[in-house]
């Protein structure tokens, strides 16, 4: 399979994992919620943990690509006020200010 079209996803946050199951396209992420979460990805796109905290989504169709990235952020979208979350490898979360005393 020529690949074309890449997403990476990066994850912060203490505890936060991912992994891939070498026999199918399931992604297992560990976001600190009592369950595992698993993802099953589209027959055309390709699913790679480069690190625990590194996920790289290839394939041919750049729609599916971004889709299924779009998918995987979506289970612990960015917070505003620490940046812990999955998040794209270009995007620039701007934080706001917590509380003053």
């Amino acid at each position: 399979m020529e690949t074309k079209y890449f997403c990476f996803l990066e994850i912060v946050g203490v505890g936060y994992k991912a992994s891939t199951n070498p026999q199918s396209s399931i992604l297992i992420l560990k976001l600190g919620f009592s369950h595992d979460m698993k993802l099953q990805a589209p027959p055309s796109v390709r699913v790679f943990c480069l690190k625990p905290t590194l996920i790289c989504c290839t394939g041919i169709d750049r729609q599916k690509v971004t889709q299924f990235a779009a998918r995987i952020k979506r289970c612990k979208p960015p917070e505003v006020y620490k940046g812990k979350g999955l998040r794209y490898r270009n995007e620039i979360i701007l934080k706001k200010q917590g509380k003053k005393k």
